[in-house]
């Protein structure tokens, strides 16, 4: 098997990309691909390779691809993001198997959690507004799709092997019950619309070029309901993610994205189940973390995670009633 800087090598020359010039530098980012800083004696890159047990997904190529188009109608529209260069006709490049995504280096930074401000979490939301007003996309009803989650098979198979979680899983069951309830009821109650929209804008994959923002990681785009979408958001741009809620952050997102597009919809605190939609995530977790996964270091990833997910759920959960209470306040009188 070759090694990373071997891999990269190759699919640098592959693309007309020049010579690289080591080292091939790990970049901190998300939590499911792998990305690396590449110079090369024609410029500087950022390379993205995609995990593989999400390629080896039937659906998987298909999603990147409807991404992928998406990513060019957000360009064409003038929303201020990195798209992934296109190479021979192509968006997506194949090298031993594995599968990349390749950009130009941008020198910037993503803000840390403490230095979120309101002016950014108003600009991050207006982004979001802009990208869901790109296209119409109201629809006929359509039944949702619920979560099902077997809480109590992990528990048991996570005994089972002797987990770490296994405690950590046990004690939070009746929470997980709860929250898949409230994600099911929630996606009841939303209303038949669909837009362009980038589920995964949270803060980590917002770059900052002195004060103006630029969306990265956008293999997520996809058509989906914008209610479902600002909610989650707003609430994680406003500090939920780090167990610390700012109603003037959660405010200015919203201002920033009604600013941009408004569907006149407001009983967003009656859909704050959505918001619950971290047991999905965690479900994904569980399963890297029991072993369905590539290697060790995937493991070790899902176990991380898996704690601090549930820590989120848990802190949702006990903010529910001041969250709601701040959505009506600021949304149901406008």
């Amino acid at each position: 098997m070759k090694t990373t800087e071997e891999l990269v090598e190759k699919l640098m020359l592959q693309c007309g990309l020049g010579t690289m010039l080591p080292p091939v530098l790990p970049v901190s980012g998300g939590f499911l691909h792998r990305m690396y800083k590449v110079t090369t004696d024609s410029g500087i890159y950022a390379v993205k390779q995609l995990n593989a047990e999400i390629m080896s997904r039937p659906d998987a190529r298909d999603n990147f691809l409807r991404a992928e188009k998406l990513e060019c109608i957000l360009e064409e529209n003038g929303i201020p993001i990195i798209p992934s260069l296109t190479i021979a006709g192509k968006k997506m490049q194949k090298a031993e198997g594995c599968y990349f995504y390749i950009f130009n280096w941008v020198e910037g930074h993503i803000t840390d959690w403490k230095d979120i401000t309101n002016d950014k979490c108003y600009k991050a939301g207006n982004i979001l507004g802009k990208i869901h007003a790109i296209e119409p996309g109201d629809r006929e009803h359509l039944s949702p799709v619920f979560s099902h989650i077997d809480w109590h098979g992990y528990i048991l198979r996570a005994k089972r092997e002797k987990s770490e979680l296994a405690e950590l899983l046990t004690d939070n069951e009746a929470l997980f019950l709860y929250a898949e309830r409230e994600l099911n009821k929630a996606r009841s109650l939303l209303p038949d619309i669909l837009r362009i929209s980038d589920e995964d804008m949270d803060p980590k994959n917002v770059m900052w070029v002195g004060e103006d923002p630029w969306v990265i990681d956008l293999e997520c785009l996809d058509y989906g309901n914008p209610v479902s979408s600002v909610l989650q958001l707003a609430l994680q741009w406003a500090g939920t993610v780090v167990y610390d809620i700012d109603v003037g952050k959660l405010t200015a997102f919203f201002d920033g994205y009604l600013n941009a597009y408004d569907n006149h919809f407001r009983a967003y605190s009656d859909v704050f189940g959505v918001a619950y939609t971290w047991v999905e995530w965690l479900e994904y977790n569980i399963r890297r973390a029991l072993g369905d996964c590539g290697d060790e270091e995937e493991r070790k990833t899902g176990i991380s995670e898996v704690r601090n997910t549930v820590r989120r759920i848990r802190y949702l959960y006990e903010m529910e009633k001041k969250i709601r209470t701040a959505l009506d306040f600021r949304l149901r009188g406008i």
